[in-house]
């Protein structure tokens, strides 16, 4: 009997888009190829974006250009994970003051909410998201309100946002203007926040739902926040040496080089007396440092030296990189 694929432990795969699914606008190689490859085995698929600028429907759109399987109804973004977090704390037909796109007022509409956009018109909440037309008067409409104390939702807080030009203000300066203003901040529905990822998997009707993403920080940090499981691929922003150094929250529990290996069996990583096995790469941490007896070039090595690390610095808070002492075989 052949060992079964990593992927068929889960229900459903949640996938992150940029560095995952495509680089800019080319798709990824094998990425496309292996996300076509769920249906036919009966496991769920949902796209998680922190874009709250593009409704679903355009974001379904682009990854259907590349040949990736993509409904609308897969796509599950920041702004409708706000307008369920809204909807799930808010009596229906409440009014709530929109600071973000056309995009954001339609999904808060969608959920049985009002969009506002004036103190006048006695909001409860604030949903803010990123729009590019944003100025002085919304960010001020947005701080009378938030500052009477009322609930206040930001679909995302990245800080920056990659464009043509060069790296512009995210969301995340916009809400970072209103705190300033008003000592408030929000509750936040995207990534590293869990209720992106549990409104993706509801939507999937997914109880075992596995997590893929690029970055630490975002992907990896929401879906542990959540409760999934979380997988770290290597074709985007972190790479090996950042996912041993990783602070205890934003550590992945499987690392793959690409989406080709979640068809493949994922290695056990094995221990005894404080040696870490996996296939046949050692790992042994002494001193501070952790010594491999392996290939750098072979992920097993450092599938072995994460378990070793991780299990000598369980409750690290921050980043701290090891260092590392090789020995082939």
């Amino acid at each position: 009997m052949t060992e079964a694929s990593l992927i068929s432990r889960f229900d459903a795969l949640l996938a992150d888009l940029d560095g995952v699914v495509y680089a800019g606008p080319q798709a990824i190689p094998g990425a496309v190829e292996s996300l076509q490859q769920l249906a036919g085995l009966g496991i769920g698929l949902g796209y998680v974006t922190n874009n709250a600028s593009r409704t679903p429907a355009q974001v379904a759109a682009h990854l259907r250009e590349l040949g990736a399987p993509a409904a609308d109804e897969q796509v599950v973004s920041s702004s409708q994970a706000a307008a369920e977090l809204l909807a799930s704390e808010l009596p229906p037909g409440s009014r709530v003051l929109i600071t973000g796109s056309p995009a954001l007022a339609e999904e808060i509409e969608l959920v049985g909410l009002v969009p506002v956009y004036s103190q006048d018109e006695n909001p409860v909440a604030v949903v803010q998201g990123f729009n590019p037309a944003i100025g002085w008067k919304e960010l001020a409409e947005a701080s009378y309100v938030v500052a009477a104390g009322t609930l206040w939702v930001a679909t995302n807080t990245d800080m920056s946002i990659p464009q043509a030009r060069g790296i512009a203000p995210g969301n995340g300066t916009l809400v970072a203007a209103v705190t300033a203003a008003t000592g408030q901040t929000p509750r936040v529905a995207g990534k590293p926040e869990a209720p992106l990822f549990h409104s993706a998997a509801k939507r999937l009707g997914a109880e075992r739902p596995l997590v893929v993403g690029d970055r630490l920080d975002t992907d990896i940090l929401g879906g542990n926040n959540a409760g999934f499981a979380t997988v770290a691929v290597l074709t985007g922003v972190d790479t090996r040496q950042t996912i041993l150094a990783a602070r205890a929250a934003e550590r992945p529990d499987y690392i793959i080089s690409s989406l080709t290996d979640l068809y493949r069996p994922y290695p056990e990583v094995t221990h005894d007396d404080g040696t870490y096995v996996c296939g046949e790469a050692t790992a042994r941490v002494a001193n501070g440092a952790v010594g491999i007896i392996g290939s750098q070039d072979n992920l097993d090595s450092w599938r072995a030296a994460c378990a070793a690390w991780w299990a000598a610095t369980p409750d690290a808070s921050a980043a701290k990189a090891p260092q590392l002492a090789w020995l082939d075989h």
